[in-house]
Order: C-alpha cells, then structure tokens, then sequence
C-alpha cells in the first residue's frame, strides 16, 4: 500500500543529540530574515528557538528543507519528514519530547512560533492545522495524565541544581537576572526557599520591579550588576541577549571582592547560565571561586523527575500515538475530499450535457418535464457514484492514495485500474 505523504518536515538540535555550544551555533540570530528567506521556498515555514532546542518546521519534504539549511550554514542537524515529523511535533508539545519531561512552557513557545510565522506571513494553512494540532495534544496529555504533576521548568529546575549544590538556599542571597518568563519561573521557583534576600536585575528597571513586585524581591540597577554578584551565593542568569552580558573579566574582579580575610580565596559564588545564547562569557567558570552551570548540567535533575514519571510518560506515549493515527486519517481524509471533488465535478459536466441533449430532443418542454428530468439525471448520477465515492474515500483515508487515484482516473479517463495510474 501506498501511503499519501504528509507534506511536513522538521529539522534541527535539540538537547538529543547536542549541547548548548551546539545548539547556541545554530540558532538563527534574526527570525524575521530567516522567515523571509525561507517564504520562497516552501508554502508554510515556522521556527521554534527555546533554551533546549533550535527546530525549523516546514510544509514540505526533508530534502528541500536539508537543502535549504545546508545553504544557510547549518550542518549536524536531524530531519524527520510526513509522520515522523507529525509524532515528534505532537510528542513535542506533550512535553515527551523535553529535557524536563512534562515541562508546560513548551505550549506557549509553539502558539508564539505560531504567530510570529503568522506575522511574517509564512504560516500556511496546512502548518496552523498542525499545530494546532499539536497544542490540543499537549493540553489533553496534562489533563489525562499526571506527567505535569508537581513538574519542574528549566527555571525551576535550575533552582533545584543550585540547592543540591550550596546545601540549602535557606538564608542565601539570591541574584536573577532577567525578568521574562523563563526570569519568572526562577522567581516563583525560589520564593519558597526562605531567602535572606532575593535581588532582580534587568537591562529595564521598570521590568526588574514589575517581577520583584511579584515576588517580594528587590529591583537592582543592571549598572549595579556585579555589585550584586558580590552580594549573592547564587546568581541564575536567563535574559534574551543576543550576547554575553557577564563577561569574564569583570567576574573576576567582582571575586576579588568575596575573598576571605585570612585565606585571601573569593567564597564560592554558584553562577547558573539557562539563556540560549548564553549569558555568561566562555571561560568564566575558570575564574577562581566561580562554579559554573548550564542547560547541559539539568540533565540530571531531568533524570531525576523522569524516574517518578515514568508511567504517565508511558501514558501520554500511548496517547500521542492514538491521536496521530485520528489525525492522519483526518488529513487522508482531506485528501479524498480532494480526489472527490474531481470526480463528482467531472460527474456534474457530464449529467448537464446529457439533461441538455435531452431536453433538445423534446423539443418545448414544459417547467415540469424540465424538472422531472434535472431530478432524474442528478438522482442516476449520485446512485452511479455511491460505490466508487465509498471505495475512494475508504482507500485515501487508510493512506493509499495510488488506490483512491486510479480510481478517479479509471471512471474519468478510462485508465486501467491495474496500469498506471494517469498513463496517456
């Protein structure tokens, strides 16, 4: 059997298969460009760029979009193509597919993909449908399963690390910097943790209040940042800069600061790095008394979590495979409507010359002769096609689109069923 393809394609890293030096190089610095050159070649293009994961989703096949990639510079990256990429697109807004298994962030990001392609006018209908899709999958999978059930975020998780790493956050001082939601999710995730204080820096004061505000926490000035560094046992770090904004050098100056009286060595400073690209310059986990963590290193907090919710994960496995299957009979289904259409239109043309003919021959009809066999020619034309629409609907939606084809072809060209489908 012939399966009809799904014209959808996904290609990039994700934490899978790379790390965060990886995935920082193939992100796309600018969507907006991205999206515009990539408008020409396929009918429906969306990007997905998250701390995690940098995936390019396209209606389309896996060579164009391979191709397309390839001449953007882009090189180590997976393809999946038609229900490969259908599952990993609906495992994905699961949360099956994320680092912190059963994380809720990943929704929004997909309806934000969603909206910018919108805006730049790449969204086809088809890639909406999908995704679409794939959002009420991810919300159905945390409503019947448990996999979301006391779930961490990065942000959360990135607390989590930190406290198994200084002992307990209890009477620390705590530095965020960045104030959107990934800043958000840090907040709430230590406002439990009976700090001594908890400072918010952000390049926009009135934002670093907003989320202070909500958190009892303390707005900082970002021209006040290592001041604050100096301050903190902890500072976790997850702005949306395109560049590092705590540099190497001034770290290390701000350490010089922290060190003990008679031992001359800085106090341990934990500094978590969760921005994509990263906050924190290369190299500065060298400098002395900094411990550095990334994305890569909440892995094991992943590890962790997943041990716990491994049945709900099984779960909504089973669940996602159920709704790909009701979905790519909806989108065969499609299709049949497709062929469908061609023949009833073809049966239309054919039922208007024949009633025109006969009306001819009776000369001067009247309205009620007229009627009688309008109502003839269209009951004998739906009855004709009643088996071979059931054949044709029955053959594209359990994918075998050559069946539903030749079938159309059979009646309105006289092709063989057994040859070639659309053969001269």
């Amino acid at each position: 059997m012939a399966e009809t393809p799904v014209p959808l394609a996904i290609a990039g890293v994700s934490h899978h298969t790379a790390n965060v030096a990886a995935i920082e190089a193939f992100r796309f610095a600018n969507e907006e460009e991205f999206l515009a050159a990539a408008r020409d070649r396929f009918p429906g293009v969306m990007i997905l760029q998250t701390c995690n994961r940098v995936e390019v989703i396209v209606e389309g096949d896996a060579a164009s979009l391979r191709a397309f990639l390839e001449e953007q510079g882009r090189k180590g990256f997976f393809v999946h193509e038609a229900d490969g990429a259908l599952r990993l697109l609906l495992a994905l807004a699961s949360g099956i597919d994320s680092m912190i298994v059963g994380e809720d962030q990943i929704i929004g990001q997909l309806k934000k993909s969603l909206s910018d392609a919108q805006e730049a006018g790449t969204a086809s209908p088809f890639l909406e449908t999908c995704t679409n899709k794939a959002v009420h999958v991810g919300v159905e999978v945390r409503r019947r399963t448990l996999i979301n059930r006391g779930s961490v975020s990065i942000g959360s998780a990135a607390v989590t690390l930190a406290e198994a790493e200084i002992g307990t956050l209890a009477g620390k001082h705590i530095l965020v910097v960045g104030s959107g939601e990934m800043g958000l999710l840090v907040a709430q995730a230590l406002a439990a943790k009976h700090l001594t204080a908890m400072y918010v820096a952000n390049r926009t004061y009135k934002r670093a209040e907003i989320l202070a505000g909500k958190i009892g926490g303390r707005a900082v000035k970002f021209s006040d940042l290592y001041h604050y560094i100096t301050l903190s046992d902890v500072v976790i770090s997850c702005t949306a800069a395109p560049h590092a904004i705590i540099r190497r050098t001034d770290l290390a100056k701000a350490m010089k600061d922290r060190c003990w009286p008679v031992e001359g060595h800085p106090r341990p400073l934990i500094l978590v790095d969760i921005a994509q690209p990263r906050d924190v310059e290369e190299g500065a986990g060298t400098v002395d008394g900094v411990r550095l963590y990334t994305i890569d290193d909440l892995r094991s907090v992943n590890e962790q979590t997943m041990s716990t919710r491994k049945a709900e994960a099984d779960r909504a496995h089973g669940f996602v495979e159920a709704e790909l299957s009701l979905f790519l009979r909806h989108l065969n289904r499609r299709t049949a409507d497709g062929y469908l259409a061609s023949l009833h239109t073809w049966a239309e043309q054919v039922r208007l010359r024949e009633r025109e003919r006969a009306l001819a021959r009776l000369g001067t009809a009247d309205e009620k002769t007229a009627a009688i066999i309008d109502d003839l020619t269209r009951v004998l034309t739906k009855k004709l096609l009643t088996d071979a629409t059931f054949s044709i609907r029955t053959s594209a939606e359990e994918g075998d689109v050559v069946a539903a084809e030749a079938l159309v072809n059979a009646i309105t060209k006289g092709d063989r069923i057994e040859g070639k489908p659309g053969k001269e």
